[in-house]
C-alpha cells in the first residue's frame, strides 16, 4: 500500500488527509524534516512513497495527477511529492540533503515538499510535472491565502475536468464528435464499478470478433449486426484508453494488449467478411488480404517516420511551417485527419458499408481510401524529410534497422557489402529496397505459378535488402526501408497465392501475412515502449522478412498449387506459435517486474 507522509501542522477543516486515503495511501503525520526522513526509512521499498504538506489546498483529482500516475518515477504538485520504487533512491538522497545541518535548498520555499522537489532538481532528476490547466494546487501562507484558494477550487469543478482530461487530446473527427462526447461517461461508470481498461480492451476484442462471426454468415441480416457491433466495439475501444486517463490505471501490458487488439479485430472483421462473401459465392480473399497488406504498410510508414525523426537535431522543414500553418485553420485540421482515414473514421466506413452493401463494395471503398490516405500522408512525409535539414541520432538508426526486421541472410549480406554500401549515395538504401521489392513482387505477379522467376527475383531481392541495410540507416529517405520491406513481402505472399489459383490459397495466405505481421507491430510496441527489439534468436527463427521470401518463392517453384497452400498453412502456425509465445512470454514478465507503464498519445491508427 502506498504511503503518504503529511508534514506541518493539522489545519482545522483540512481534507487532505481523507483525500489522500481516498487515493489509496496510507497516511502517516511528520512534525518536521528530520522526523519525515525516519518515516521515509521505514517505507518498504518496494512501495510508492509521497510527502505532502499538511497545509495543501486543491483539487482531489491535481492530487491524483500528481501522487497516483504509474507512468513517471518522480512526480510532483505544488506541496506534494511522491516517488514509485525506482525514484526512491533520488527522493532518499534529496530528503537527506534537506534534512543536513546547513541543508535547505531554497530557503524561500516554506513547504517541505516544494523544498524537496527543488532539491531533486538540483541533483539532476527528472521530476514530472503534469499539465494542472485550472485545476488549483497550492500551500497558502495565511488564513487570507487559504480563503482566496477554497474559492478558487470550489469556483472549478474537479469532476467536469477530469472527465474532459479522459479524452485523447488529438483525435479524429468521429472519434471527437460521435463518440467520445457519451463514451467518457462510460468510462466513467466502468471506473466506479472497479473495472480495468484490461477488462474493456478484452471485451472491445470479444465485440469484434462476434461482429467478425456475423459477418461470416453472409446474410443481410448478419451483415447488419455485424457493422452495429463493429461500431460497439469501437467505443468500448475508445473507452479503454479514455478509463486509463481518468483512473491513471497505465500499465505496459495494458498499452500492449489495447495497440495489439486494434489490429486484431480489424484483420479478423476482414476475414469475417470475406468468409461471409463466400457463403454468398463472391471470393474476396484477394481484397481481404490487399487491405490487410495496405493497412498494415500504412501503420509501418507511420512507426518508421516517426522513429527516424522524434530525436533528430535541427529538425524543422517548410512543408513542417506549412503544416502547422494549416493547422491555425481550424476546418482545415479536421479535413486533414478525416482524409488520412484513422481508426474512427475507417471502421465506421466499414460498419456502414457492412450494412447496406456487400464486402465486394465494402473492401473496394475501403481499398481506394486506405490508398488515398497512403498516398497523401507519405507524400507529405517524404516532402518534409527532403527540406528539412535534420541530423538523425544512432537511436534511429538502431529503431529502423529493428523494424526493417533482417534476418540471417541480409546480415550476413550486409557484413560482406558494407564496404560497397559506404560509396552509394544517400538515396541509395531506399532505393536499393524498392527495386528488390518490385523485382519478386513483379516476377510473382506477372509470371506463372510454378516458374523460376519469383525464385530468381527473392533472391535478388535477398542481396537488395542486404545492401540496402550495409550501413546506418540514417538518411533522409531510409525511413522508407522498413516500408518497401514489407510490402515486398506481403505482396509476394499475396500475389503467388492469389496465382496458385485453388481454393484455400488464399485463407492461407492471410493467415500467414496476419502471423508476420503480428510480429512485426509487436516489434515496433517494443520499440515504443522503451523495451528493445525483439530477441535476436526469434528474428532468426523467423528467418527475417528477405528469409521468409526466399521460403515462400522456393516453395512456389518446388510444389504444386495444392501442396503450396498446405505450405502456406504449416507456416502460417508455425511463425504465429513461434511469435506468439514469446511475444506474450515478454508482455506479461515486463508486467510483472513492473516495467515502465506506457501509454500512446500519439496519432491515431
Amino acid at each position: 500500500m502506498p504511503t503518504a507522509i503529511l508534514t506541518g501542522q493539522p489545519v482545522p477543516g483540512s481534507s487532505i488527509e481523507s483525500e489522500l486515503r481516498s487515493l489509496g495511501f496510507d497516511v502517516q503525520h511528520a512534525s518536521g524534516a528530520a522526523d519525515t526522513e525516519t518515516l521515509l526509512a521505514r517505507v518498504p521499498a518496494t512501495e510508492r512513497v509521497a510527502v505532502v504538506d499538511a497545509r495543501f489546498v486543491g483539487h482531489p483529482h491535481a492530487l491524483r495527477l500528481g501522487l497516483t500516475d504509474p507512468r513517471f518515477p518522480l512526480a510532483a504538485v505544488p506541496g506534494a511529492v511522491t516517488a514509485r520504487p525506482d525514484g526512491r533512491q533520488a527522493l532518499t538522497r534529496a530528503m537527506a540533503r534537506e534534512n543536513s545541518a546547513g541543508g535547505g535548498t531554497a530557503l524561500a520555499v516554506d513547504s517541505l515538499a516544494d523544498r524537496i522537489t527543488v532539491a531533486l532538481d538540483a541533483d539532476g532528476a527528472t521530476v514530472h510535472r503534469p499539465e494542472l490547466g485550472s485545476l488549483v494546487a497550492a500551500v497558502p501562507a495565511d488564513p487570507q491565502a487559504r480563503n482566496e484558494a477554497r474559492q478558487a477550487v470550489a469556483a472549478v469543478d474537479d469532476e467536469a475536468v477530469r472527465l474532459k482530461s479522459a479524452v485523447k487530446a488529438r483525435d479524429g473527427f468521429v472519434t471527437t464528435f460521435a463518440i467520445s462526447p457519451y463514451s467518457r461517461y462510460i468510462a466513467r461508470w466502468c471506473a466506479r464499478r472497479g473495472l480495468t481498461p484490461n477488462q474493456v480492451t478484452t471485451a472491445s476484442l470479444l465485440t469484434a470478433l462476434i461482429a467478425a462471426g456475423c459477418a461470416a454468415t453472409g446474410t443481410r441480416g448478419g451483415f447488419v449486426a455485424a457493422g452495429v457491433l463493429l461500431i460497439a466495439s469501437f467505443v468500448l475501444d475508445c473507452t479503454d484508453g479514455q478509463l486509463a486517463r481518468y483512473s491513471l490505471q497505465y500499465s505496459t501490458l495494458g498499452a500492449w494488449l489495447d495497440a495489439t487488439f486494434d489490429r486484431a479485430k480489424e484483420y479478423a472483421y476482414y476475414a469475417g467478411l470475406a468468409l461471409g462473401a463466400a457463403r454468398g459465392g463472391d471470393d474476396v480473399w484477394a481484397l481481404a488480404l490487399g487491405a490487410m497488406v495496405l493497412q498494415t504498410c500504412r501503420h509501418v510508414v507511420d512507426f518508421s517516420f516517426n522513429e527516424a525523426n522524434h530525436d533528430a537535431a535541427a529538425n524543422t522543414s517548410p512543408t513542417a511551417a506549412l503544416s502547422d500553418r494549416l493547422d491555425s485553420v481550424g476546418w482545415t485540421v479536421w479535413l486533414r485527419r478525416m482524409i488520412v482515414l484513422p481508426i474512427g473514421e475507417r471502421w465506421a466506413m466499414i460498419a456502414v458499408l457492412t450494412a447496406v452493401t456487400t464486402p465486394r463494395i465494402t473492401f473496394y471503398v475501403l481499398l481506394i481510401g486506405c490508398a488515398f490516405a497512403a498516398t497523401y500522408t507519405t507524400a507529405g512525409r517524404v516532402l518534409r524529410s527532403l527540406t528539412r535539414k535534420a541530423t538523425r541520432t544512432d537511436r534511429a538508426a538502431k529503431a529502423l534497422a529493428d523494424l526493417a526486421d533482417s534476418g540471417p541472410l541480409a546480415d550476413a549480406g550486409a557484413k560482406g557489402l558494407a564496404r560497397t554500401a559506404r560509396r552509394l549515395p544517400g538515396f541509395a538504401a531506399p532505393a536499393l529496397a524498392l527495386l528488390g521489392g518490385l523485382a519478386v513482387v513483379g516476377t510473382a505477379a506477372f509470371t506463372d505459378f510454378g516458374g523460376p522467376w519469383p525464385l530468381l527475383g527473392a533472391i535478388v531481392y535477398v542481396l537488395t535488402s542486404a545492401l540496402a541495410v550495409a550501413r546506418p540507416l540514417k538518411g533522409a529517405l531510409d525511413w522508407l526501408v522498413p516500408p518497401f520491406f514489407r510490402a515486398a513481402e506481403y505482396g509476394t505472399v499475396l500475389a503467388l497465392a492469389a496465382k496458385a489459383d485453388v481454393n484455400g490459397a488464399l485463407p492461407a495466405a492471410f493467415g500467414l501475412v496476419a502471423a508476420v505481421a503480428y510480429h512485426h507491430y509487436d516489434t515496433v510496441y517494443r520499440i515504443r515502449g522503451d523495451a528493445g527489439a525483439p530477441p535476436q534468436w526469434l528474428v532468426r527463427t523467423a528467418g527475417g522478412h528477405e528469409g521468409r521470401t526466399l521460403v515462400i518463392t522456393a516453395l512456389a517453384v518446388l510444389l504444386t498449387a495444392t501442396q503450396f497452400k498446405v505450405a502456406l498453412t504449416v507456416l502460417a502456425v508455425a511463425v504465429a506459435l513461434v511469435v506468439l509465445v514469446e511475444s506474450i512470454r515478454f508482455w506479461v514478465a515486463a508486467h510483472k517486474v513492473g516495467a515502465p507503464a506506457v501509454h500512446d498519445e500519439g496519432e491515431p491508427a
